[in-house]
């Protein structure tokens, strides 16, 4: 047995904190950073052994998003923010293409997080990773802390407020006593190669869309510079092949025409994805609820994590003032309900109205909207901006009225004008 003096300092870290964050992803972090900047006390606490490891996602991130990281106090350094990229091509089925103008990163997330602590630290928090949160502390029905395990022990750390940022199987969630069943329906699984090695227009993404290659998602490719790329899918997570099988048989097909022949993998990826089902409640005595916990992801591209990081910020300006109030009821915290919903919730809904509608389409249809639609009409449509969508709707079912049943609860919510 090592000597007390060489035990590491987190065996003393204190118990009584402002606010615990169960998860030390690009919610939990952000949400520390701004309330460490407010002046809480913060703990954030991570299942991984490492920050930001593993991936799990593509890892592109738009120019908003790497700006409010820069605002957050991250440096301004290509070792996190990776390789810059100028929109991406959409690819239908017969190999026609839309490019989509913009500027995003495709980020080095396990750097990204970790920079992330950093600048939380910078402000104050304290964040410790192997640290897996397995349940709540409730007192007088409200939640009053966690328990969580490391290295075999279990701790309990105490606070007024806690956030769930602990990804979107959230025990705390469910612990706390709020409804966070994701239906089958609502969930995708992603499945993804780190690849070196090929040779492909690496200024831009590329997704491939249609039954066969991705049946409800899409086959991506995100350059990372070097000649190398984050390539996988996104399909129904209960389709009888997996992600793997999909993934595998595209790149056996089509990998030659998109410079994938030789590429070797460095590393391989998977998990699930909640593409739906969107909580309306996402907040409990004492309990705030954030990222992939509370389903923000857009349910066509599958994206995370600007959502989250601005989800996290709003909760940590109403946490801030519960704190002034010394009031961290249900009641108060819902402000960050309302606030979420007005922000994103809506267009969000209208983005898994339009996923409805595109799981419908054949390899046909997909054809003929690459070739009718222009790159704002796309944006328009991944920004769930209903009143343009409204627009696009009634132009393409006009040359088209085949698609209508295709898009029926979208034309009765959007185009009919009830859900604008």
């Amino acid at each position: 047995m090592l000597p007390r003096c060489f035990y590491p300092a987190v065996v003393f870290v204190k118990s009584e904190w402002d606010v615990v964050v169960a998860g030390g992803g690009p919610a939990g972090l952000f949400f520390a950073i701004k309330a460490a900047e407010g002046g809480l006390d913060v703990l954030v606490l991570d299942k991984k052994q490492e920050i930001g490891s593993p991936v799990r996602c593509a890892e592109g991130l738009g120019v908003d998003g790497v700006n409010m990281l820069l605002n957050a106090g991250l440096p301004d350094s290509d070792g996190w923010k990776g390789w810059p990229v100028k929109g991406a091509y959409l690819y239908a089925p017969n190999g026609r293409s839309v490019r989509i103008p913009g500027n995003g990163y495709v980020v080095e997330r396990p750097i990204m997080e970790r920079e992330m602590a950093k600048a939380a630290t910078r402000k104050g928090a304290r964040v410790l990773a192997a640290h897996d949160v397995c349940d709540v502390i409730k007192e007088g029905g409200r939640v009053a802390g966690v328990r969580a395990r490391f290295l075999g022990e279990e701790r309990e750390f105490r606070a007024p407020l806690v956030i769930a940022a602990d990804g979107f199987e959230s025990l705390l969630a469910r612990k706390a006593g709020l409804n966070t069943f994701q239906p089958a329906y609502h969930v995708d699984s992603g499945f993804e190669y780190l690849m070196s090695g090929l040779d492909i227009d690496a200024d831009a993404i590329h997704l491939f869309f249609g039954r066969d290659v991705a049946p409800r998602g899409y086959v991506w490719i995100f350059p990372k510079g070097d000649n190398t790329a984050n390539v996988g899918i996104g399909i129904d997570a209960r389709l009888d092949a997996t992600a793997k099988q999909y993934l595998d048989r595209w790149i056996e097909k089509h990998g030659k025409d998109y410079g994938l022949s030789n590429a070797s993998v460095l590393e391989v990826r998977g998990g699930g994805i909640p593409v739906g089902g969107f909580l309306k409640k996402m907040t409990a005595d004492g309990l705030i609820v954030v990222g992939d916990a509370a389903h923000q992801v857009h349910p066509l591209h599958g994206g995370g994590m600007f959502l989250a990081m601005e989800a996290a910020e709003i909760a940590a300006d109403v946490a801030l003032k519960a704190f002034e109030r010394g009031d961290f009821a249900d009641s108060t915290l819902s402000e960050y309900n309302d606030r979420w919903w007005k922000l994103r919730g809506r267009s969000l809904e209208t983005a898994l109205k339009l996923r409805y509608a595109f799981e419908r389409l054949d390899d046909e249809d997909f054809n003929y909207l690459v070739d009718v639609l222009g790159s704002e009409d796309v944006l328009a449509m991944a920004e769930g901006d209903a009143g343009a969508v409204r627009s696009i709707a009634l132009r393409v079912l006009k040359d088209r009225p085949r698609l209508a049943w295709k898009f029926r609860e979208f034309i009765g919510d959007v185009v009919m004008g009830s859900g604008g």
